[in-house]
């Protein structure tokens, strides 16, 4: 298994990022690394344990919802102060690049999860209902037959009477 070196790996990596925002295949295609190599190094650039360029790691210790109010936050920061605050806030721009998309994975992810447990909710549905069908013709049937016998009983008791 090959080992590459950081800044060949910081390279590509930067190219998945905006501004080139390129795709995994087309980076494998042209780098000949296999599409595994660089979706590894991706998640463990999005979950940190991968330093991403000069030392900078990102802050994974941070929630979901901080990285998400850190982002609208810097949304209402003019460019000209950008610098400045994410110094403040101890963060890198790539920082924001990389939560960005982790937040877009998070919504995407509940989205399919609600989709997902919605569609077993309906088929968990149909199953009873066909169940509670076939229970009821079943009870149907029984009480048919429960009449018959009354029937034949009070038709046998009649004759057996005259």
């Amino acid at each position: 298994m090959p080992r590459y070196s950081a800044q060949f790996r910081n390279s590509v990596l930067k190219k998945l990022l905006p501004p080139e925002e390129r795709s995994v295949r087309s980076l494998a295609k042209e780098y000949n690394l296999s599409v595994g190599t660089i979706y590894g190094w991706k998640a463990r650039m999005r979950d940190g344990t991968l330093q991403i360029e000069d030392g900078v790691q990102a802050n994974r210790s941070r929630q979901l919802t901080e990285k998400l109010s850190l982002l609208l936050e810097s949304r209402s920061v003019a460019d000209e102060t950008m610098g400045e605050w994410l110094r403040e806030n101890g963060l890198h721009s790539q920082h924001l690049t990389v939560w960005e998309q982790e937040v877009r994975d998070a919504v995407t992810k509940n989205e399919q999860e609600a989709r997902e447990e919605l569609k077993a909710a309906r088929k968990k549905i149909r199953e009873q209902e066909r169940e509670l069908a076939r229970k009821e013709k079943a009870l149907a049937e029984a009480a048919i037959i429960i009449t018959a016998q009354k029937k034949i009983s009070r038709i046998f008791q009649g004759q057996e009477e005259d």
